[in-house]
């Protein structure tokens, strides 16, 4: 059995051809190691579009940067000027860093659309969190959840609806959706316990 690759190699070679192999649990076949990140990125772009958003994927919002940070999932809705700073968390690491992160991605991109006093109409640009559903992540919002009810007071169903219906405005405030094992998102209920 040990010259039997030796053999196919031979055969191979005989007819003009080179053997080649492939093993499927070869390090290069792994999924990429953001894979859950890019399910959620994915899983907001597809249910989006329903809602007649254009979706800007990882838009570089310092591109003169060497390595640029982005939004996870920009959304423009021009007809109705209004705009979406879509940040993916799969694993808190640093919840206060993120929400003045999520602040600063929202001034970017109002700035960026020509959002000024006095525009008329002016666009609206809001914040969502796009929440990983882990046990972890859970009970972790749980704890602490006046903090990220304060935050977050945007309606969850008014952002589902925002995001599938181009007749649905977003809410008023930045929301915080759930995101299942599959990618597909979910309404929060901050408010309630």
């Amino acid at each position: 059995m040990g010259d039997k690759p030796l053999t196919w190699a031979c055969l191979a070679a005989a007819v003009g051809e080179q053997l080649v192999a492939f093993l499927e649990h070869a390090p290069g076949a792994d999924l990429p190691r953001d894979i859950e990140h890019l399910r959620r990125q994915s899983a907001i772009v597809e249910l989006a579009r329903a809602g007649g958003w254009a979706a800007l994927p990882e838009l570089a919002i310092d591109p003169a940067a060497p390595r640029s940070h982005s939004i996870d999932v920009a959304l423009i809705r021009r007809a109705t000027r209004e705009a979406v700073v879509a940040e993916v968390w799969d694993w808190f690491d640093d919840v206060g860093a993120g929400l003045r992160g999520l602040d600063a991605k929202v001034g970017v991109l109002a700035a960026r659309l020509g959002s000024q006093p006095g525009d008329a109409p002016a666009w609206a640009v809001r914040g969502l969190y796009v929440v990983r559903g882990t046990r972890r992540n859970r009970r972790l919002i749980d704890e602490l959840r006046p903090l990220f009810a304060a935050r977050f007071p945007g309606s969850a169903v008014g952002w589902l609806g925002a995001l599938t219906d181009p007749a649905h405005r977003m809410p008023v405030a930045d929301g915080l959706l759930w995101s299942d094992a599959s990618g597909a998102l979910t309404a929060s209920r901050l408010g309630r316990h």
